[in-house]
């Protein structure tokens, strides 16, 4: 009789991957990327992990893709740390090293500029973080950085910039860099639900960052996150779920199904369009 050989806590996570979990995590991370034309032949793709559970399931999903697929791309691992405290650096370097993940971790001082600056300090951060991650990724020989945002982020994304902004714009599955010639962010995480990333690190008992951002380590975290757009935007529709079950799936499609013959006015390539343009015309 034989016993089966124990496996190493990331083994198992990768396992379940294509196993447990492939129709929630694999499928939909797999189907936006080939919908979405996320990676293409001899791409350099660069991971990043900022240390919460959707970057860290991006990773071992990333991990996955290189074994299964016949598109021959490179992909490299990313931890910018923007001056994370101790404990917080040394839980992320835990979690690489417990899932097997070869990242390399690169220190900036972004956190103690940011924090310094009297106004739109969030702001500023992240907008330094996203100047040097890219900046980060195109040294490294990337052409494409990938992000964890989810479905969960893309629909409330879009329905914040509705009720907040005035606007209607959604978050992209792949955009390209203005300032960075040749470089694109790609979103792989875009169809996969943040309740299928919870369950997944539940099941192996997985336990990341929930927020590393140094200002709230001076605020008590629910008081402030109640104050902010993302998380009202979460619980009206939270609220909206409970007499409609499609909100979800008709705010991500609304962004697609867009009718420009009943739109007031619209802005592409930096010029603004009026319906009134074209009202008298024949056509």
């Amino acid at each position: 009789m034989f016993m089966e050989r124990k496996l190493e806590k990331y083994q198992a996570v990768e396992r379940s991957i294509i196993t447990t979990y492939r129709k929630r995590l694999w499928t939909k991370f797999v189907k936006a990327i080939k919908e979405y034309k996320l990676i293409e032949e001899n791409d350099c793709i660069c991971v990043c992990i900022s240390g919460g559970k959707d970057s860290f399931v991006m990773a071992k999903l990333f991990m996955e893709l290189s074994k299964h697929t016949h598109i021959k791309f490179d992909v490299k691992y990313l931890v910018m740390n923007p001056g994370y405290n101790q404990a917080n650096l040394e839980k992320i370097k835990y979690n690489l090293q417990l899932l097997n993940i070869p990242a390399t971790i690169v220190d900036t001082n972004i956190f103690d500029v940011a924090y310094g600056m009297q106004k739109n300090a969030c702001y500023i951060c992240a907008k330094m973080r996203r100047g040097a991650l890219y900046n980060l990724a195109q040294n490294m020989g990337c052409n494409k950085i990938a992000l964890g945002h989810h479905y969960d982020d893309v629909i409330e994304t879009t329905l914040m910039n509705m009720l907040w902004a005035g606007s209607f714009q959604t978050m992209l599955p792949k955009l390209k860099s203005q300032n960075y010639e040749g470089m694109q962010l790609i979103r792989p995480l875009y169809l996969i639900r943040e309740k299928d990333i919870i369950a997944f690190c539940k099941a192996h008992e997985l336990e990341f960052l929930a927020c590393a951002c140094k200002f709230t380590e001076e605020v008590e975290i629910e008081k402030d996150l109640s104050k902010s757009q993302r998380y009202q935007t979460k619980k009206l529709i939270e609220k909206l779920l409970e007499t409609n079950p499609n909100i979800e799936k008709n705010i991500f499609r609304s962004a697609s199904n867009v009718n420009l013959d009943m739109i007031l006015g619209y802005k592409t390539h930096g010029k603004e369009y009026n319906y009134l343009d074209n009202f008298d015309s024949e056509e």
